[in-house]
Parts: C-alpha cells; sequence; structure tokens
C-alpha cells in the first residue's frame, strides 16, 4: 500500500493520491437489515463505531481488483452484503456476519465475487 503524504510529496495532485491510496470513513453506523435498506460503503477504508443488532452495511460496486477494509469496533454483529443481489461473498455466500473488534478485509477477484480474510 501507498503512503499518501508520500504519494503528495512526489508531486500527484490530492484526487490523484486518493486514487492511488484509497479514502477513508470513520464514525460510521450500519443501518437497515437487508441488501436494499443497509449502509453503502463510499470509501476504501472503513470503520464502523456504533450500530444496533441486526444491522449491516454494502461494499462498494463489486470490480475485479477492488479492496474495500472493514473495522468493526460498533460493540454488535454488523451483516456485510455485497453491492447487489448479483455478487457473492465467499464461494456463493449472499453476506458475511463480522463480529465486533473484527477486520475484514474484501478483494473483488471478478464482476461478481468478493473473497474476504477475517482478523481472529
Amino acid at each position: 500500500m501507498s503512503i499518501p503524504s508520500r504519494v503528495l510529496g512526489a508531486g500527484n495532485s490530492p484526487m490523484s493520491t486518493q486514487a492511488i491510496s484509497g479514502t477513508g470513513a470513520v464514525g460510521l453506523v450500519a443501518l437497515g437489515t437487508t441488501i436494499a435498506d443497509a449502509l453503502l460503503l463510499s470509501a476504501d477504508y472503513n470503520t464502523l463505531t456504533t450500530s444496533s443488532a441486526s444491522t449491516g452495511v454494502r461494499l462498494l460496486p463489486t470490480e475485479a481488483g477492488a479492496t474495500v477494509v472493514i473495522r468493526n469496533d460498533s460493540g454488535v454483529t454488523v451483516t456485510v452484503y455485497p453491492y447487489s443481489v448479483a455478487s457473492t461473498i465467499n464461494a456463493g455466500a449472499s453476506s458475511l456476519s463480522l463480529a465486533t473488534a473484527k477486520t475484514a478485509v474484501f478483494y473483488a477477484t471478478s464482476a461478481t465475487t468478493w473473497v474476504s480474510i477475517t482478523t481472529a
């Protein structure tokens, strides 16, 4: 992963730096109980800090090569959904449960498939 200050220091614009290094969002709150009303993530690196039980988040659009990181510090397990019902997570699942105090890294291996690695 690139370090934003070094990318900027090399003369790249702020917009180019975000495209190269990614964006982050903190203080997020999971919403909804289905893929249709879950919080749509908009950053590459995401931290959930408050959520209610049975709520969820949706990943960015599934595009081969995309990476999304989610840290769940909300105190409850949240559900992670793919961007649309046409996409799956980990061998065909329609969602992934992410326990509190865990981090998951999602990699899009195709236009319809996410795979994830979750911390122990």
